[in-house]
Protein backbone atom coordinates (compact mmCIF):
# COMPACT_ATOMS: atom_id res chain seq x y z
CA UNK A 1 0.00 0.00 0.00
CA UNK A 2 1.23 3.67 -0.23
CA UNK A 3 0.35 4.68 3.30
CA UNK A 4 3.43 3.74 4.26
CA UNK A 5 5.20 5.49 1.76
CA UNK A 6 3.88 9.12 3.62
CA UNK A 7 6.57 9.17 6.34
CA UNK A 8 10.57 8.63 5.31
CA UNK A 9 12.12 5.65 5.86
CA UNK A 10 14.24 6.92 9.46
CA UNK A 11 10.82 8.87 10.67
CA UNK A 12 9.42 5.09 11.11
CA UNK A 13 12.32 3.78 11.94
CA UNK A 14 13.50 6.29 14.79
CA UNK A 15 10.07 7.54 15.50
CA UNK A 16 7.71 4.95 16.44
CA UNK A 17 4.51 7.00 17.21
CA UNK A 18 4.28 7.07 13.31
CA UNK A 19 3.96 3.44 13.36
CA UNK A 20 0.57 4.26 15.53
CA UNK A 21 -0.90 6.28 12.84
CA UNK A 22 -0.44 3.11 10.21
CA UNK A 23 -1.46 0.69 13.12
CA UNK A 24 -5.04 2.61 13.32
CA UNK A 25 -5.08 3.57 9.69
CA UNK A 26 -4.85 0.52 8.43
CA UNK A 27 -7.42 -1.34 10.84
CA UNK A 28 -9.96 1.18 9.80
CA UNK A 29 -9.09 0.05 6.14
CA UNK A 30 -9.21 -3.31 6.91
CA UNK A 31 -12.73 -3.48 8.49
CA UNK A 32 -14.07 -1.46 6.08
CA UNK A 33 -12.90 -3.85 3.50
CA UNK A 34 -13.78 -6.89 5.15
CA UNK A 35 -17.19 -6.03 6.06
CA UNK A 36 -17.52 -4.91 2.44
CA UNK A 37 -16.28 -8.11 0.64
CA UNK A 38 -17.34 -10.62 3.35
CA UNK A 39 -20.22 -9.06 5.02
CA UNK A 40 -21.68 -12.26 6.44
CA UNK A 41 -18.33 -12.80 8.63
CA UNK A 42 -15.87 -10.16 8.20
CA UNK A 43 -13.87 -10.38 12.15
CA UNK A 44 -10.97 -12.35 10.71
CA UNK A 45 -10.83 -11.36 7.32
CA UNK A 46 -10.11 -8.09 8.56
CA UNK A 47 -6.95 -9.18 10.87
CA UNK A 48 -5.87 -11.10 7.64
CA UNK A 49 -6.05 -7.91 5.85
CA UNK A 50 -4.32 -5.83 8.31
CA UNK A 51 -1.26 -8.08 8.28
CA UNK A 52 -1.29 -7.91 4.89
CA UNK A 53 -1.15 -4.49 4.74
CA UNK A 54 2.02 -4.05 7.38
CA UNK A 55 3.80 -7.24 5.69
CA UNK A 56 5.80 -4.63 3.43
CA UNK A 57 5.95 -2.17 5.95
CA UNK A 58 7.69 -4.80 8.24
CA UNK A 59 9.88 -5.85 5.44
CA UNK A 60 10.74 -2.59 4.72
CA UNK A 61 12.44 -2.16 8.49
CA UNK A 62 13.50 -5.28 8.88
CA UNK A 63 15.62 -4.70 5.31
CA UNK A 64 16.85 -1.72 6.97
CA UNK A 65 18.32 -3.82 10.09
CA UNK A 66 19.81 -6.41 8.29
CA UNK A 67 21.86 -4.14 6.34
CA UNK A 68 22.98 -2.17 9.63
CA UNK A 69 23.94 -5.34 10.77
CA UNK A 70 25.97 -5.86 7.58
CA UNK A 71 27.45 -2.86 7.99
CA UNK A 72 28.90 -3.70 11.45
CA UNK A 73 32.52 -5.18 11.46
CA UNK A 74 32.21 -6.56 14.86
CA UNK A 75 29.07 -8.15 16.34
CA UNK A 76 27.84 -7.58 20.10
CA UNK A 77 25.08 -7.72 21.78
CA UNK A 78 25.05 -3.94 22.34
CA UNK A 79 24.95 -3.29 18.86
CA UNK A 80 22.21 -5.56 17.99
CA UNK A 81 19.95 -5.15 20.85
CA UNK A 82 20.93 -1.08 19.73
CA UNK A 83 19.24 -2.16 16.20
CA UNK A 84 16.67 -4.69 17.92
CA UNK A 85 14.87 -1.77 19.73
CA UNK A 86 13.38 0.24 17.56
CA UNK A 87 11.71 -3.06 15.86
CA UNK A 88 9.81 -3.45 19.48
CA UNK A 89 9.26 0.56 19.47
CA UNK A 90 7.46 -0.29 15.93
CA UNK A 91 5.77 -2.99 17.03
CA UNK A 92 4.74 -1.41 20.87
CA UNK A 93 2.70 1.69 18.71
CA UNK A 94 1.29 -0.43 15.79
CA UNK A 95 0.24 -2.70 18.51
CA UNK A 96 -1.17 0.05 20.23
CA UNK A 97 -3.11 1.99 17.22
CA UNK A 98 -5.03 -1.20 16.50
CA UNK A 99 -6.30 -1.41 20.00
CA UNK A 100 -7.84 1.88 19.83
CA UNK A 101 -9.52 0.98 16.73
CA UNK A 102 -11.03 -2.04 18.12
CA UNK A 103 -11.91 -0.38 21.63
CA UNK A 104 -13.52 2.50 19.71
CA UNK A 105 -15.42 0.32 17.50
CA UNK A 106 -17.28 -1.87 20.09
CA UNK A 107 -17.51 1.08 22.23
CA UNK A 108 -19.81 3.09 19.36
CA UNK A 109 -20.73 0.90 16.69
CA UNK A 110 -24.44 -0.15 17.36
CA UNK A 111 -25.31 -3.26 18.48
CA UNK A 112 -25.96 -4.67 15.37
CA UNK A 113 -22.39 -3.94 13.50
CA UNK A 114 -20.45 -4.60 16.76
CA UNK A 115 -21.93 -8.22 16.65
CA UNK A 116 -20.91 -8.71 13.11
CA UNK A 117 -17.95 -6.43 12.95
CA UNK A 118 -16.23 -8.03 16.16
CA UNK A 119 -18.15 -11.68 16.03
CA UNK A 120 -14.58 -14.00 16.10
CA UNK A 121 -13.45 -11.50 19.03
CA UNK A 122 -17.07 -11.58 21.02
CA UNK A 123 -17.14 -15.23 20.76
CA UNK A 124 -13.93 -15.17 22.54
CA UNK A 125 -15.38 -12.60 25.43
CA UNK A 126 -18.56 -14.66 26.06
CA UNK A 127 -18.01 -17.85 25.14
CA UNK A 128 -14.56 -18.98 25.07
CA UNK A 129 -11.09 -18.33 26.61
CA UNK A 130 -9.17 -15.48 25.97
CA UNK A 131 -6.17 -16.87 24.37
CA UNK A 132 -4.12 -14.04 26.82
CA UNK A 133 -6.21 -14.98 29.68
CA UNK A 134 -8.17 -10.98 29.83
CA UNK A 135 -11.40 -10.78 31.31
CA UNK A 136 -12.08 -14.85 31.13
CA UNK A 137 -13.29 -14.62 35.05
CA UNK A 138 -17.21 -15.04 35.16
CA UNK A 139 -19.18 -13.22 38.05
CA UNK A 140 -20.02 -16.60 39.44
CA UNK A 141 -16.57 -17.20 39.44
CA UNK A 142 -15.32 -14.12 41.57
CA UNK A 143 -17.82 -14.75 43.80
CA UNK A 144 -16.62 -18.00 44.77
CA UNK A 145 -12.92 -17.32 44.72
CA UNK A 146 -14.35 -15.63 48.81
CA UNK A 147 -14.37 -18.62 49.61
CA UNK A 148 -11.67 -20.42 48.16
CA UNK A 149 -8.13 -20.51 49.62
CA UNK A 150 -6.49 -17.52 48.19
CA UNK A 151 -3.13 -18.89 47.89
CA UNK A 152 -4.49 -22.22 46.04
CA UNK A 153 -6.75 -19.22 44.08
CA UNK A 154 -3.80 -17.26 42.85
CA UNK A 155 -1.33 -19.63 41.64
CA UNK A 156 -4.32 -21.57 39.91
CA UNK A 157 -5.17 -18.36 38.18
CA UNK A 158 -1.21 -17.65 37.50
CA UNK A 159 -0.90 -21.14 35.91
CA UNK A 160 -3.57 -20.95 33.29
CA UNK A 161 -2.66 -17.34 32.60
CA UNK A 162 1.01 -18.17 31.93
CA UNK A 163 -0.07 -21.74 29.75
CA UNK A 164 -2.53 -19.57 27.52
CA UNK A 165 -0.13 -17.03 27.25
CA UNK A 166 2.80 -19.32 26.12
CA UNK A 167 0.82 -21.47 23.52
CA UNK A 168 0.77 -17.66 21.73
CA UNK A 169 4.25 -16.19 22.57
CA UNK A 170 5.25 -19.90 20.71
CA UNK A 171 3.43 -19.12 18.21
CA UNK A 172 4.39 -16.32 17.15
CA UNK A 173 8.48 -17.09 17.62
CA UNK A 174 7.30 -20.55 15.12
CA UNK A 175 5.16 -18.14 12.48
CA UNK A 176 7.56 -15.60 12.34
CA UNK A 177 10.83 -18.33 11.86
CA UNK A 178 8.57 -19.97 9.18
CA UNK A 179 7.47 -17.12 7.12
CA UNK A 180 9.60 -14.31 8.50
CA UNK A 181 7.18 -11.63 9.20
CA UNK A 182 4.06 -13.91 9.90
CA UNK A 183 3.32 -13.53 13.66
CA UNK A 184 2.70 -9.94 12.86
CA UNK A 185 -1.21 -11.94 12.07
CA UNK A 186 -0.99 -13.16 15.43
CA UNK A 187 -0.07 -9.98 16.92
CA UNK A 188 -3.35 -8.18 15.21
CA UNK A 189 -5.24 -10.85 16.31
CA UNK A 190 -4.29 -10.23 19.83
CA UNK A 191 -4.73 -6.61 19.39
CA UNK A 192 -8.06 -7.03 17.92
CA UNK A 193 -9.32 -9.46 21.17
CA UNK A 194 -7.72 -6.94 23.88
CA UNK A 195 -8.86 -3.69 21.98
CA UNK A 196 -12.74 -4.98 21.20
CA UNK A 197 -12.96 -6.68 25.26
CA UNK A 198 -11.91 -3.71 26.84
CA UNK A 199 -14.05 -1.56 24.55
CA UNK A 200 -17.12 -4.11 24.80
CA UNK A 201 -16.55 -4.33 28.84
CA UNK A 202 -16.68 -0.05 29.33
CA UNK A 203 -19.66 -0.42 27.24
CA UNK A 204 -21.92 -2.63 28.90
CA UNK A 205 -20.51 -1.59 32.51
CA UNK A 206 -21.38 2.18 31.80
CA UNK A 207 -25.27 0.79 30.53
CA UNK A 208 -25.42 -0.36 33.24
CA UNK A 209 -24.52 2.88 35.74
CA UNK A 210 -25.25 5.50 33.10
CA UNK A 211 -21.79 6.41 32.83
CA UNK A 212 -19.90 7.83 29.80
CA UNK A 213 -18.19 4.60 28.46
CA UNK A 214 -14.48 6.51 27.56
CA UNK A 215 -14.22 7.45 30.99
CA UNK A 216 -14.67 3.45 31.99
CA UNK A 217 -12.39 2.39 28.76
CA UNK A 218 -9.90 5.29 30.48
CA UNK A 219 -9.86 3.41 33.94
CA UNK A 220 -9.58 -0.27 32.61
CA UNK A 221 -6.63 1.05 30.12
CA UNK A 222 -4.78 2.58 33.74
CA UNK A 223 -5.49 -0.44 35.21
CA UNK A 224 -4.43 -3.35 32.61
CA UNK A 225 -2.28 -1.39 30.79
CA UNK A 226 1.22 -2.60 32.74
CA UNK A 227 0.35 -5.75 32.34
CA UNK A 228 -1.20 -5.91 28.93
CA UNK A 229 2.29 -3.83 27.49
CA UNK A 230 4.51 -6.68 29.16
CA UNK A 231 2.74 -9.41 27.88
CA UNK A 232 2.68 -7.48 23.98
CA UNK A 233 6.48 -7.25 24.92
CA UNK A 234 6.66 -10.89 25.12
CA UNK A 235 5.68 -11.20 21.96
CA UNK A 236 7.11 -8.52 20.07
CA UNK A 237 10.84 -10.41 21.06
CA UNK A 238 9.71 -13.49 19.92
CA UNK A 239 8.45 -12.09 16.72
CA UNK A 240 11.65 -10.62 16.06
CA UNK A 241 13.66 -13.36 17.03
CA UNK A 242 12.05 -15.79 15.08
CA UNK A 243 12.02 -13.27 12.01
CA UNK A 244 15.87 -11.96 12.10
CA UNK A 245 17.17 -15.78 12.48
CA UNK A 246 14.78 -16.57 9.69
CA UNK A 247 16.67 -14.16 7.74
CA UNK A 248 19.91 -14.86 9.56
CA UNK A 249 19.53 -18.42 7.81
CA UNK A 250 19.40 -16.72 4.24
CA UNK A 251 21.92 -14.32 4.78
CA UNK A 252 24.83 -15.07 6.48
CA UNK A 253 26.98 -18.24 5.64
CA UNK A 254 25.90 -21.21 7.41
CA UNK A 255 27.90 -22.22 10.63
CA UNK A 256 30.20 -19.44 10.39
CA UNK A 257 31.51 -16.96 13.90
CA UNK A 258 29.00 -14.09 12.44
CA UNK A 259 26.03 -16.94 11.92
CA UNK A 260 27.03 -18.25 15.66
CA UNK A 261 26.68 -14.47 16.93
CA UNK A 262 23.36 -13.78 15.52
CA UNK A 263 21.97 -16.58 15.88
CA UNK A 264 22.67 -16.54 19.38
CA UNK A 265 22.08 -13.22 20.57
CA UNK A 266 18.36 -14.21 19.02
CA UNK A 267 17.87 -17.07 21.64
CA UNK A 268 18.51 -14.31 24.21
CA UNK A 269 16.02 -12.37 22.53
CA UNK A 270 13.52 -15.80 23.30
CA UNK A 271 14.70 -16.23 26.51
CA UNK A 272 13.83 -12.84 27.49
CA UNK A 273 10.58 -13.17 25.68
CA UNK A 274 9.91 -15.63 28.17
CA UNK A 275 11.03 -13.65 31.43
CA UNK A 276 8.56 -11.31 29.78
CA UNK A 277 5.48 -13.83 29.92
CA UNK A 278 6.22 -14.88 33.41
CA UNK A 279 6.37 -11.52 34.54
CA UNK A 280 3.53 -10.47 32.67
CA UNK A 281 1.15 -13.50 34.12
CA UNK A 282 2.20 -12.37 37.34
CA UNK A 283 1.29 -9.08 37.17
CA UNK A 284 -2.21 -10.24 35.77
CA UNK A 285 -3.30 -12.62 38.23
CA UNK A 286 -2.44 -10.33 40.78
CA UNK A 287 -4.56 -7.46 39.24
CA UNK A 288 -7.61 -10.02 38.36
CA UNK A 289 -6.95 -11.32 42.38
CA UNK A 290 -6.94 -7.81 43.89
CA UNK A 291 -7.99 -4.55 42.15
CA UNK A 292 -11.74 -4.70 43.16
CA UNK A 293 -12.93 -1.67 41.15
CA UNK A 294 -11.37 -3.79 37.94
CA UNK A 295 -13.35 -6.92 39.01
CA UNK A 296 -16.85 -4.88 39.40
CA UNK A 297 -16.00 -3.44 36.11
CA UNK A 298 -16.56 -7.07 34.61
CA UNK A 299 -19.19 -8.17 37.04
CA UNK A 300 -21.52 -4.60 35.48
CA UNK A 301 -20.39 -5.71 32.16
CA UNK A 302 -21.87 -8.77 32.94
CA UNK A 303 -24.78 -7.97 34.09
CA UNK A 304 -25.47 -5.83 30.78
CA UNK A 305 -24.83 -8.47 28.43
CA UNK A 306 -26.72 -11.36 30.66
Amino acid sequence: MVLEHIFPEDWLEHKGRYAFLLGAMYSVVAVLIAAWLFPSDPALVAVAFTSLFLLPELYKIFSIEERKESMEQKITMKALWRDDIELVRIYVFLFLGMILVYSVGAMFLPAMQTNSLFREQLEIRFHGDLPTGELQIGEGELQSNFFADKFTWSWRLFFGLLENNFLVLMACFIMALLTGDGAIFLISWNASVWGTIFGITAKGAASVIGGNPLVIFGLIMLIVFPHMMIEGMSYFLAAISGSVISKDVVLEKFASDRFFEVFGFNLYLLLFALLFLLLGAGVEAWVLDNVDIYNEIIRLSIRAFA
